[in-house]
């Protein structure tokens, strides 16, 4: 059984430079998946090598993996448009946070 509070997962977009594309991604570890999006194989036909998008805007952190995957199921729903209203009120100037993990 689970300890409460021992697990950690996350729930995070990424986007390419220029914010044109949005990626809705869950992991247990967002320092290790963002090294892994940023650096993937070469020749990757992974959506995040394809489109660029190696710049996290947004984050949430779940202790349970069930939430976080509905979480992201929800979010990978939403239109373009509330996904960038959930984004701007996390991060108004959408700066990229990579560096502040």
């Amino acid at each position: 059984m689970k300890t409460l509070g021992t697990h950690n997962y996350y729930v995070y977009i990424l986007t390419n430079k220029i914010k044109t594309v949005l990626y809705t991604g869950v992991t247990n570890n967002l320092k290790d998946r963002l090294a892994f999006h940023t650096s993937p194989l070469p020749f990757s036909k992974a959506f995040t090598a394809k489109y660029k998008c190696f710049y996290l805007i947004y984050y949430e952190h779940f202790f349970e993996i069930e939430d976080a995957i509905k979480r992201e199921k929800q979010i990978k729903g939403w239109s373009r448009a509330k996904k960038e209203a959930l984004i701007t009120n996390f991060n108004p100037c959408w700066r990229f946070l990579n560096e502040d993990l």
